[in-house]
């Protein structure tokens, strides 16, 4: 089952400190999902606490790697609203929700996780809604994926969520 309930504490606590990292080094996921594209090659999903790693494979060519967390090794001191490079482009962004709406978007995205092929979900002790969520599919030679990093607070929360494609 590609949801997964964790039994360790986020490492990310707040969507403010997520920074973004392209081909680097991360550490071991959490937990992790692999689905392989029809033309050959493969993405594997990870979850890092509250943060993610996407990793693209493809056949004759290198890897490709997106991290998203409050320990990739960049420069940058936050997470750009916008990110080029050779063949990725990734968008972002973050809003805050009241109490109903983040709670309704947990729930969600805990059943796109639990029912959907192509998922990858991670909860966190303490609140159910503490939720780090991606989802991707083949797009051409390459992928797409979305992700969403939930970060519950006393009256709602916030959402940090990405959309990035790959191409090799």
């Amino acid at each position: 089952m590609p949801l997964h309930e964790l039994a360790v504490s986020p490492a990310d606590i707040s969507g403010a400190v997520l920074r973004l990292a392209l081909n680097a080094a991360a550490p071991r996921p959490l937990a992790t999902h692999r689905l392989d594209h029809p033309d050959g090659g493969a993405l594997t999903l990870g979850i890092l606490g509250a943060s993610h790693v996407i990793t693209a494979e493809h056949d004759g060519g290198a890897p490709f790697s997106e991290q998203v967390s409050c320990i990739a090794p960049t420069s940058d001191d936050h997470l750009p609203h916008h990110a080029d490079a050779p063949g990725y482009e990734l968008t972002s962004s973050s809003t805050e929700h009241d109490e109903p709406s983040f709670r309704a978007l947990a729930a969600e995205l805990r059943r796109c996780c639990a029912d959907d092929t192509g998922w990858l979900g991670g909860t966190f002790p303490g609140d159910d809604a503490a939720l780090t969520a991606l989802a991707a599919a083949p797009d051409g030679p390459g992928w797409r994926w979305r992700t969403w990093h939930l970060y519950p607070a006393a009256h709602g929360g916030t959402v940090v969520h990405t959309e990035s494609r790959w191409q090799p």
